[in-house]
């Protein structure tokens, strides 16, 4: 009964992570579009009192999206089941793991845009730009649509995510960094996985032992 109370809740737990994940990371990108409209590396232009102080605020959600989006990936590898296909079950890891590698990797390139000034060339801001919206958006791309295969070979996710989650993925890899704020889409998806993994499990309630 125990182990079986674990397998409920642990699914229930991890969904409300991916929550967590996908409203860390939309505010996280909020913060440094706005502080980081462009990501140009040209001009002169400085960064302001106001926009290193969403780049600070960015860099404090940053971590905590990347911990709660691996409680996301056990919640979906979970939904699969023990029938889950090798290969694509590898490329959902790798993905997963370089996505959250890239996104820590362009928070501390962020961390050098706090430092810039006019005489100095803004490289780090054209940096972040460049490693969030084409490294990671590329990844996440490909974590879309394979969660979304692995979730219509099992039948683990319904039709209408698996159709968004093609349309998704596919937005990604070809519109990548051409539309400004297309990296929302990324969140938006895992908040709606996310509902749906909330709305299949609640967590177990312990059952009183009956006597036999």
């Amino acid at each position: 009964m125990q182990r079986k109370h674990e397998r409920l809740a642990t699914p229930w737990a991890a969904g409300v992570a991916g929550v967590v994940f996908a409203v860390l990371l939309a505010a996280a990108i909020v913060l440094m579009r706005i502080a980081l409209p462009d990501g140009t590396a040209g001009g002169e232009t400085t960064v302001d009192a106001a926009q290193r102080s969403a780049v600070r605020t960015a860099l404090e959600l940053l971590p905590f999206a990347g911990i709660a989006f691996l409680w996301f990936m056990g919640a979906l590898r979970e939904q699969a089941g023990e029938g889950e296909d090798r290969f694509f079950s590898t490329v959902f890891l790798g993905s997963g793991l370089v996505f959250v590698a890239t996104l820590f990797g362009a928070a501390a390139a962020a961390g050098t845009v706090l430092d810039e000034s006019q005489q100095h060339p803004p490289f780090g801001r054209h940096f972040v730009y460049v490693l969030l919206t084409t490294y990671a958006l590329r990844m996440a791309a490909v974590f879309i649509i394979t969660t979304s295969t692995i979730g219509r070979r099992s039948g683990a996710l319904p039709r209408p995510l698996i159709a968004v989650g093609y349309l998704a993925g596919l937005a990604l890899l070809v519109v990548g960094a051409s539309v400004p704020w297309s990296e929302l889409v990324f969140p938006a998806w895992a908040l709606l996985l996310s509902v749906n993994i909330l709305r299949g499990r609640r967590p177990a309630r312990t059952q009183p032992a009956t006597s036999t």
